[in-house]
């Protein structure tokens, strides 16, 4: 049978490491006889993001903006140690980061469940999607350094030329400072974002935040969720028969707990970025963890949720065989070839991407899987698979 035809490209964004190795293999493995694949290469690895001075990750997003559907392989963020490790002119960002700030898009993630395994905790019997806020706060800073004796403020300059002021600290030793900021705009577009994809999947939007601390930034975060949900969505939420609801995010952890999972918990930047590898953790794997970026435009990114796997990559470069799980990797690739479809009218790619997140479950669920699902699988029988053998073994029940 000849390879399924593609009329639009997708933007692929290489990625560091042992997942740059997996990578190349699913695409050899488990796409390219099957598919006539079309995409726009960019090459995100830290040498070539150096080299382009990251000229190439706005690039990358850029071409995300005008195809519509790009898959992202994980990147190394660089700190001091990377840095004299690759010999780069500087500590690049987050690549991620900038990608979400481009494209103004919010974050979901959610654990790929499999029979086998079961939820760490108890009473999950559905996924948990953390709705991750893609901009601002912690991930485009302002820091500085106090070495000595003085005063902190922060100062507001407005366009009119009015100045307004607000102490922070009265520093009498070294210290450190931390400024970060957020807009109306963007918070507005995040609970449009969650609350448009909980009335596509019929789920119920938890939002959380610390606005008995931050009673203003935090604050503002919930009062325009707030004003969101009753202009445009309570009366589709009540037909819909979904709720919304904001809680302090402490609360929210004791209840996610105790709950059967199922709902859509929204977090700003940094909690979604902590909570959805606990989310992931608690249902079996970081390995086992979708994300899609989303814009407001319907623009969308998929990659996996998790790094780089240096420690494997490093046995990799040793000439050991490595147990890598790539399932969340294979599922970026399903997740943006099915869109491709979705958008482009090409219904055989879509089936082809639901099929082959079919094989990859029941290959699982059959007893093959990676190292890290072994030590979990409730399986009589099972076997540990390397990460090749894993890939062979899909490729297999997909040609049967």
């Amino acid at each position: 049978m000849g390879k399924i035809a593609m009329t639009t490209p997708i933007v692929e964004m290489d990625g560091d490491e042992m997942t740059r190795i997996l990578w190349s293999r699913i695409k050899e493995v488990l796409i390219l006889p099957h598919v006539d694949l079309k995409t726009e290469y960019y090459d995100l690895g830290l040498p070539s993001r150096d080299k382009s001075d990251d000229s190439i990750t706005v690039a990358a997003a850029e071409a995300t903006r005008k195809l519509g559907v790009a898959v992202k392989c994980a990147t190394i963020t660089p700190n001091a140690q990377r840095m004299e490790e690759y010999g780069l002119k500087r500590m690049w960002r987050s690549p991620n980061g900038t990608i979400r700030a481009i494209l103004d898009g919010t974050v979901f993630r959610a654990p790929i469940m499999v029979d086998c395994i079961h939820p760490g905790v108890a009473a999950w019997k559905r996924p948990i999607t953390i709705a991750r806020h893609a901009y601002g706060d912690i991930y485009k800073p302002a820091e500085m350094k106090i070495d000595a004796p003085g005063m902190v403020e922060l100062v507001y300059t407005r366009a009119d030329g009015v100045v307004e002021r607000e102490l922070i600290q009265e520093f009498s030793e070294p210290g450190i400072v931390l400024g970060m900021h957020n807009k109306d705009a963007s918070i507005r577009s995040f609970a449009r974002a969650c609350f448009g994809y909980a009335l596509s999947v019929g789920q119920s939007v938890w939002f959380s935040a610390k606005d008995t601390i931050l009673k203003r930034y935090d604050g503002l975060f919930k009062d325009i969720f707030e004003d969101v949900f009753r202009r445009e969505y309570a009366e589709k939420f009540k037909e819909a028969g979904i709720e919304y609801f904001y809680t302090l995010i402490d609360d929210a952890v004791a209840r996610a707990i105790r709950s059967e999972g199922g709902f859509i918990w929204a977090c700003k930047n940094y909690d979604g970025d902590v909570m959805s590898d606990m989310v992931a953790t608690a249902f079996g794997s970081l390995a086992m963890m979708t994300s899609v970026l989303v814009s407001p435009d319907g623009k969308f990114e998929y990659e996996a949720a998790h790094g780089t796997v240096t420690r494997h990559y490093y046995r990799h470069l040793k000439g050991e065989t490595t147990s890598t799980n790539p399932t969340a990797t294979i599922f970026a690739w399903t997740g943006a070839l099915r869109k491709r479809g979705e958008l482009d009218g090409l219904q055989e790619l879509s089936s082809f991407a639901d099929g082959l997140e079919k094989a990859c479950l029941e290959t699982i669920n059959s007893g093959t899987m990676t190292g890290d699902l072994y030590a979990i699988a409730d399986l009589p029988s099972k076997t540990s698979a390397s990460s090749d053998a894993f890939l062979e073994a899909i490729a297999a029940r997909i040609r049967r």
